[in-house]
C-alpha cells in the first residue's frame, strides 16, 4: 500500500517536471522566433516569469536595503515597499560619494559613476577602483541586536542593583533571561572550564546571546539572515580561535609541537594537532552557516512552490498553498529551535574548546584536588 503511494506520487512529481520543462522550451522556441519577425511596437511585453532563485539569493545574500514586498498598480507599474539604506563609497579617482541606495531606482538608475549589479555597487568605468563602506542591511540589523542585547542587559544589571532579583522576587525579562545565564554557567561553563570559569563567562554569555537575537531577528519577514552570512559565522570563529590560542597553557602548546609519542610518527602527529588548531575554529564557522542558512532556503522553496505551480495553472498554485504554507509554518517554528540549539552548541564547543587550551596537568593529576561539590570535567 505504502509502495503504491510513493509510486502514485514519483509519478505525480516526474509529472509536474516535464510539464515544467515542456512550457520553458515552448517559451524559447516562441523567443526565437520572435528574433526572425519584428513585432509591433504596440506589442504588450510577456509577464516575468518567477524566477525562485532570484528570490532565495535575495534573502540570504546581504543588500542595501530591507525590502518587504512588491507589488503592481492598476496601471501595470511595479512598486517595492522598502527601507533604503546609506551608502558610503571611497574611489581613489572619485574620492567620496554619500547618498541613499534609494537613488538607484533598483538598479535602473546610475548615480555619481555608479550602477546597481545584483546588489552589489560597480563603478561605470571598469578602470575605477571603489571601495564599499557602506551599511548595508546585515550591518545595521547587527547594530541593532547589539544594541538592543545591550539595553536589555543593562536594565537588568541596574535591576540587580537595586535588589529586584537578589532580595526581592525578578520581574520582567529577568525571569526569562535569568535561566538562561544559570543555564549556560552551570551547564556550559563549570564542566568545561572548572575553577576558571568566571573568567570566560562572560565571554560565553556574549556569544550565546548575540548569536541567538540575530537569528531570532532573521526571521522577521523582509530582515537579513545575519547569522546565515558566512562573515558573520567567521568573524566569531576567529575571535573564538584568538581566545583559544592566546589563552593556551605550555601544557597545551607543548602537546601540540611535542606529543608524547615515539620519535618515529612525532612528525605526523605534529602535523595533525597543528591542523587540529584550525579545524576547531573552522567547524565553528561552517556548522553555525550551514545550519542557518539552511532553514531559511527551505522555507523560501516551500513558499516557492506555490508560484512555481502556480505558473503552471493557476488551480495548482492556489491548491498546493494550504500545503505548502502548513510546510513553511513548520519549519518557521522548527528554525526558532534550531537558533537555540545552535547558540549553544557554539558557546559549548568554544567552552570545550577553551578549557582543554587550559587544562593544566602536573604529573598526572589536575593542580587542584576536586571537592564533593565541585564540577567534574570530563
Amino acid at each position: 500500500m505504502i509502495g503504491g503511494r510513493l509510486k502514485c506520487l514519483l509519478v505525480l512529481v516526474l509529472s509536474v517536471i516535464s510539464v515544467s520543462f515542456f512550457n520553458v522550451a515552448t517559451a524559447q522556441e516562441k523567443e526565437h522566433a520572435g528574433h526572425d519577425e519584428k513585432a509591433p511596437e504596440t506589442t504588450q511585453k510577456e509577464e516575468k516569469v518567477f524566477d525562485a532563485n532570484e528570490v532565495i539569493f535575495a534573502h540570504v545574500l546581504d543588500a542595501h536595503e530591507f525590502h518587504f514586498l512588491s507589488y503592481k498598480d492598476a496601471e501595470g507599474h511595479e512598486h517595492h515597499a522598502t527601507i533604503p539604506l546609506p551608502v558610503i563609497l571611497y574611489s581613489p579617482q572619485n574620492g567620496w560619494a554619500f547618498f541613499m541606495s534609494s537613488a538607484f531606482h533598483h538598479g535602473e538608475h546610475e548615480v555619481e559613476g555608479y550602477k546597481l549589479v545584483s546588489n552589489k555597487i560597480v563603478p561605470v568605468d571598469a578602470s575605477v577602483k571603489v571601495y564599499d563602506l557602506s551599511l548595508t542591511r546585515n550591518v545595521v540589523q547587527m547594530i541593532l541586536a547589539m544594541t538592543l542585547l545591550v539595553v536589555i542587559l543593562i536594565s537588568m544589571a541596574g535591576k540587580y542593583a537595586r535588589g529586584i532579583g537578589t532580595n526581592k522576587a525578578p520581574t520582567g525579562l529577568q525571569n526569562a533571561i535569568e535561566p538562561v545565564i544559570t543555564f549556560i554557567r552551570d551547564e556550559v561553563a563549570k564542566p568545561n572550564l572548572g575553577h576558571d570559569y568566571k573568567k570566560y563567562l562572560p565571554y560565553l554569555l556574549t556569544i550565546f546571546f548575540f548569536i541567538l537575537l540575530n537569528t531570532i531577528f532573521g526571521l522577521i519577514p523582509g530582515s537579513a539572515n545575519v547569522s546565515g552570512n558566512i562573515a558573520f559565522t567567521a568573524v566569531l570563529g576567529v575571535i573564538s580561535f584568538l581566545v583559544i590560542s592566546v589563552n593556551g597553557n605550555k601544557h597545551y602548546w607543548g602537546h601540540i609541537f611535542n606529543p608524547p609519542v615515539p620519535m618515529g610518527i612525532k612528525p605526523i602527529l605534529v602535523l595533525v594537532e597543528v591542523l587540529g588548531v584550525f579545524t576547531k575554529p573552522f567547524a565553528l564557522i561552517i556548522r553555525l552557516f550551514a545550519n542557518m542558512v539552511a532553514g531559511h532556503i527551505i522555507i523560501i522553496c516551500l513558499v516557492s512552490l506555490i508560484f512555481i505551480f502556480g505558473g503552471l495553472s493557476r488551480g495548482i498554485g492556489w491548491s498546493f498553498s494550504p500545503v505548502s504554507i502548513a510546510f513553511s509554518v513548520f519549519i518557521y517554528l522548527i528554525e526558532i529551535l534550531v537558533g537555540f540549539i545552535q547558540a549553544f552548541i557554539f558557546t559549548n564547543l568554544t567552552a570545550v574548546f577553551i578549557g582543554q587550551a587550559i587544562e593544566d596537568v602536573h604529573d598526572g593529576h589536575d593542580k587542584h584536588q576536586i571537592g564533593p561539590n565541585d564540577p567534574v570535567i570530563i
